[in-house]
């Protein structure tokens, strides 16, 4: 059965919520002078960090990737995986098999950023711009409306909040919200021997600061936003996600305020400010949490599950889950927007790409590469894809499997083979299969996704599925 139902995050609003501390005694039916209830911190640490968790996210990322280090780039330039999977950095979850990436952090805080990006002759090229709430601020997808896939020669300049001036001819404006972003240009490939096509595709892409890019040497200076990397509150190891599930509330809520004055909440939200205020978190002031150490731990933990706890308005079928409408522009939904940049980071629209994801087989049972089980896709029920499809399997925890044969992936890219009904048949188990359409997966526990690149609209409204995952 799929299910899209929107139901839009709500705070839970509180007497406290609107009258404050002061007033806690009035709204209450039977007021007491000896203990003040604590509910409404628990309710509000939570409401807080499912809003705040995204920009908290992003930060943690960012300082992650940006120096000098093997594995990191400079601001306002592009790191390029020269590998598949990637390698030298942290390992995303579910790395992809099916494109070389491009990836780096911009500053607009002083000047435009320009990117410019080369035309892929028909090769099928994704680039996108997030902006430190993870809203898709901009991507190539709606060019795939036109054609199948690649992109032609063309050069935007990304402006941050506030900035007046001329741009030069032929260069496109995009105005971004907050002071850093997120750049991604990720290249289609087709195996190895494909990569050394990918990688010059990868040097043609262009990113300069604007005085940079027009050849004015009075280039303005950067100042970097605050980083935390060195606070003891949070490790150097682990992913981005792992370090902010590691911060306690007052380095979480630390980091928030002083990431809010860069980076200012889209939309404007009056009521997500009040709850921060409540809690004495305010922007680019130290945090002064209430004395109720009880609630506010019990608020972080709410905070956590929900963050990773599916909203109801995910798209599900035959034990699959993907993003439908509003995923990458996100609006008050902050339950959604927390959880997609907890389990899909960098996610971009619809539009963009879809991530479909199960772990369980058609009975309910966990899938394991001990198993054989096969996927069979109606000639009419094919994934619809105007770029191309993949499926790939992983551990349960998103990490590819330790054997080489578990890095493949198979989908039309790589040649998979249709039966002569016109259906196609994908075999997933860890032992070698004699199907044309074998899929290795690691011998444990793991997860199948299966990527869309440029989806048709039936994948993300409702009237598609993927089929069930049937063991053998």
């Amino acid at each position: 059965m799929i299910k899209n139902r929107r139901e839009p995050f709500s705070f839970h609003w509180t007497c406290a919520s609107f009258a404050g501390l002061a007033l806690l005694a009035g709204c209450a039916s039977a007021p007491s002078l000896t203990q003040k209830p604590t509910g409404w911190i628990k309710d509000e640490v939570a409401d807080s960090y499912v809003f705040g968790y995204p920009l908290v996210l992003m930060g943690v990322a960012r300082d992650a990737a940006v120096g000098t280090d093997p594995g990191q780039a400079p601001l306002n330039t592009l790191r390029h995986a020269q590998a598949l999977p990637p390698i030298g950095a942290a390992n995303p979850m579910q790395p992809s098999l099916d494109t070389l990436d491009s990836t780096g952090w911009l500053d607009v805080g002083s000047e435009p950023v320009i990117v410019s990006l080369p035309d892929s002759h028909g090769r099928y090229v994704d680039a996108r711009l997030l902006d430190m709430w993870t809203n898709v601020v901009w991507s190539t997808a709606p060019q795939f409306a036109t054609r199948a896939a690649g992109i032609k020669a063309q050069t935007l300049a990304f402006v941050g909040p506030g900035w007046q001036g001329d741009l030069p001819k032929g260069v496109k404006r995009v105005d971004v919200p907050t002071r850093n972003a997120w750049v991604s240009v990720r290249i289609q490939s087709n195996g190895t021997r494909d990569l050394t096509a990918v990688r010059k595709l990868q040097r043609a892409i262009r990113v300069a600061p604007l005085s940079v890019y027009t050849g004015d040497t009075r280039s303005a200076s950067i100042t970097p936003p605050h980083s935390y990397a060195a606070d003891a509150a949070i490790g150097a190891s682990g992913t981005p996600a792992a370090q902010v599930a590691a911060l306690d509330a007052n380095g979480f809520f630390t980091r928030l305020a002083q990431a809010l004055p860069d980076n200012p909440p889209t939309p404007a939200d009056p009521h997500a400010l009040k709850f921060l205020s409540d809690l004495g978190v305010t922007p680019d002031e130290p945090v002064k949490l209430p004395n109720a150490p009880e609630a506010i731990t019990a608020g972080l933990a709410d905070g956590h599950e929900r963050v990773v706890t599916p909203p109801s308005n995910l798209l599900s079928g035959n034990g699959w889950s993907w993003f439908g409408d509003g995923v990458g522009n996100y609006g008050p939904d902050y339950a959604m927007r927390a959880y997609a940049a907890a389990v899909q980071p960098g996610i971009g629209t619809k539009d963009d790409e879809v991530r479909a994801v199960v772990t369980q087989d058609s009975d309910g049972h966990a899938l394991n590469g001990a198993n054989r089980y096969v996927i069979h896709f109606a000639p009419n029920q094919l994934p619809p894809a105007r770029g191309f499809w993949s499926i790939t399997a992983y551990t349960r925890d998103g990490a590819l499997g330790e054997s080489a044969p578990a890095r493949l992936a198979v989908g039309d890219r790589n040649g998979a083979r249709r039966n002569r009904d016109g259906s196609l048949d994908v075999t997933v188990s860890s032992a070698r299969a004699k199907s044309a359409n074998w899929l290795p997966a690691p011998r444990a526990d793991l997860q199948l996704v299966l990527r869309l690149y440029a989806p048709k609209p039936q994948a993300t409204d409702g009237s598609w599925q993927p089929p069930a995952v049937v063991r053998q």
